[in-house]
């Protein structure tokens, strides 16, 4: 590591210059990755429901649909919305009132039974599908010309209309995520560092990983728009303590080595060999991500390990090399360090150990207890304003008509026409279920099959499959709903083995159960990896066991948190917040055992050795979690997508807790389980019990 620290000062113009060239293909690279704005494709593969999505898609034509509002439109003007719309590009069908027997039969003449179903007063629904995916780029337009089409005459619901607005609200945000972020860290490191420009050049160095990090993941293809908003944040958040410690000991070494060069060298061979461990836990925590069957953990787990890495490399290459470039600015910059030194919360740590083990000891499972009593919940759209375009579309479905979400039955051909009635007839009977549209239905509501138009019946019937529309009154991801599919279930499968029931209620409740899966299995595997690289690095068995502990401790506070205060959660908040915050501040606590293990090494006493590691810990957690903290506070405060500002508020409370936790609880479990660390250390077996 020498001969690197020596070549990075060496070359430190070099560096800054080819650190700057290679952001105009990062540049490149982040411009041209593709977003992706539904979460209903991180589903695996193999599951039933996207089974039934392909064969909407290859038989029916059906890669997504809508069921939209039509208000105020009398029937000619209604049937020439409905042609321009069909001519949209990306529209496969349009199916309104008219299209039921055709123009043959005047619409007043429908029978009621039918005409209540799908009319109300003005309003009326209409059905629209789409040729391709929910949110493939060609839908997400389509949508967009719909509207400008009808204007508010037709409000457009559906997953594809609520991917549109989803996207246009991420996009109206996302420079204000990075600003705010930036802003609020930058007042952090000008409050806590000793120089006004050494902020700017540590921004910036982060700033360069960043943007690698981002264009590089033009590699993957596409990135979730929540991968995209919370990276940026975590990524400034979880890499900046490697600067600052990298900093704090260029400082040092200068006072006793006259030659920057040199001490800038030796800086950065103690920065290397120090974080080396901490960003090791980093990465296998966000790496950890990838056990979910939900791909989105797969998403933002490669992401933030990406992040990782080149977040420690240009800590310890490109910021360095900034440093001594601007040598001059940052000494004529220098001011008094408005950070305290916390001699007396050091000195209250140590005399009240005892006291914060108990307290430690007590809390534990009644903060495990609220952790788990925490409500999630996973409705998508959440988020999106009233004033949008899903959102009025939701509205008047619910206002209206009294549905709140829609599922379809895709039943074999082969199924005969008496089944095909009795099993409509059985799901119409349950509870919550406001229609069952089909063409055997229709008959069941009065209206003759002889009647029923071409365009109808190739709505609802292939060669393959038969095809029935289920409205529902309840709403998407609700424990009603899912029982209610459960039924459906039952009766299809009662019916038609081969049946199939699929569309947006079946794929919410299959999220709701794979997340509930992976919560409990992303979290488990991130505590067994990062424990496994903490005995590694500490070369221990006892302190991985102990700084877990105090971790998980601060964990379990953090979405207690959220119990207390009735505050629901977002299900991707659930799953990823216990990772996330584990392996972001776990770094914490190894910088301060490191220290501690050190100092018993060179024959200090555990009380010396605890306030050595207290002493120069304590200003780089601080500074670290404070700027954590400001990196993602802002973000939670201004998102209008609960799904981040959620999350990001989460991410924000867990570095403060996580570094009271750490500066607290850690010294009390090194100093009353000193002896066990002794025994079960590798290099300790043999040093003098030096007892104080």
């Amino acid at each position: 590591m020498k001969k690197i620290s020596e070549f990075i000062c060496k070359h430190r113009w070099m560096i800054v210059i080819f650190s700057g060239l290679l952001l105009i293909p990062a540049l490149f690279g982040y411009i041209n990755t593709k977003i992706n704005y539904d979460l209903l494709v991180y589903l695996p593969s193999d599951i039933e429901t996207l089974k039934g999505q392909e064969i909407l898609t290859d038989d029916f034509g059906m890669g997504a649909f809508s069921v939209a509002v039509v208000e105020n439109l009398p029937q000619k003007e209604l049937l020439e919305l409905e042609g321009k719309i069909e001519q949209v590009d990306g529209v496969n069908q349009v199916l309104s009132m008219a299209d039921l027997t055709g123009t043959a039969i005047p619409v007043d003449f429908l029978p009621s039974a039918v005409r209540e179903k799908i009319m109300h007063d003005d309003t009326q629904l209409m059905l629209i599908t789409f040729r391709d995916g929910t949110s493939d780029e060609q839908t997400l337009e389509a949508v967009e010309k719909i509207r400008d089409l009808a204007g508010e005459s037709c409000l457009i619901g559906g997953m594809s209309a609520m991917v549109l607005d989803t996207k246009m609200l991420f996009n109206s945000e996302t420079i204000l995520y990075v600003s705010i972020a930036v802003v609020l860290s930058l007042l952090v490191l000008i409050l806590c560092l000793d120089s006004f420009v050494v902020p700017f050049l540590l921004i910036g160095s982060i700033g360069v990983a960043l943007l690698f990090n981002m264009g590089t993941n033009i590699f993957l293809g596409e990135i979730s728009y929540i991968t995209k908003a919370i990276s940026a944040v975590l990524q400034l958040g979880v890499t900046m303590d490697f600067s600052i410690f990298l900093y704090h000991k260029y400082e040092a070494a200068k006072k006793t080595e006259k030659d920057r060069l040199k001490a800038m060298a030796s800086a950065i061979q103690a920065t290397a060999s120090s974080v080396v461990g901490s960003a090791l836990t980093t990465f296998a925590g966000f790496l950890a991500l990838c056990t979910m069957s939900l791909t989105l953990g797969t998403d933002i787990g490669i992401v933030m390990a990406k992040g990782v890495v080149l977040g420690v490399v240009c800590a310890i290459t490109t910021f360095p090399a900034l440093l001594l470039v601007c040598d001059k600015w940052v000494e004529k910059t220098k001011h008094k360090e408005l950070l305290p030194q916390f001699t007396g919360v050091k000195d209250w740590i140590i005399r009240y150990n005892k006291v914060i083990l108990a307290v430690f000891a007590v809390a534990l499972v009644p903060a495990y207890i609220l952790n788990t009593k925490t409500e999630v919940y996973y409705k998508l759209d959440s988020s999106i304003p009233s004033d949008y375009g899903y959102t009025k579309a939701m509205t008047a479905l619910r206002e209206d008509f009294g549905m709140e979400s829609q599922m379809v039955v895709l039943a074999q051909s082969g199924t005969s026409t008496a089944k095909l009635n009795a099993m409509a007839g059985e799901i119409s009977a349950l509870d919550g279920v406001d229609a069952v549209l089909s063409t055997t239905m229709l008959a069941n509501y009065g209206l003759s099959q002889d009647l029923l138009s071409e365009k109808l019946r190739s709505f609802f019937e292939t060669d393959e499959y038969t095809m029935m529309l289920l409205l529902s009154d309840y709403g998407i991801a609700s424990d009603e709903l899912n029982t209610q599919i459960a039924q459906v279930n039952g009766i299809v499968d009662s019916y038609d083995e081969g049946a199939i029931v699929a569309g947006e209620g079946p794929l919410m409740r299959d999220l709701v159960e794979i997340a509930d899966r992976d919560f409990t299995n992303v979290n488990a595997v991130s505590i067994a990896v990062i424990f496994v690289i903490m005995a590694l690095v500490l070369k221990s068995i006892s302190l991985p066991v102990l700084l877990m502990a105090a971790i998980e401790f601060a964990i379990f506070l953090n979405l207690g948190c959220a119990f207390v205060t009735g505050t629901e959660i977002p299900f991707v908040a659930s799953i990823v917040i216990g990772t996330i915050q584990l392996g972001a501040t776990i770094d914490y606590a190894i910088l301060l055992t490191t220290k501690y293990l050190s100092e018993r090494q060179n024959g200090a006493g555990k009380k010396q050795a605890v306030q050595e590691a207290l002493g120069s810990s304590i200003q780089s957690i601080f500074v670290s979690a404070m700027c954590f903290f400001g990196a993602t506070i802002g973000v939670g405060v201004i998102s209008q997508i609960d799904m981040i500002g959620s999350l990001c508020t989460l991410i924000a409370r867990g570095a403060v807790i996580s570094m009271v936790v750490v500066v607290t609880v850690v010294p009390a479990l090194l100093l009353t389980f000193d002896s066990v660390i002794r025994r079960t250390t590798l290099g300790f077996k043999k040093l003098p019990k030096n007892i104080d």
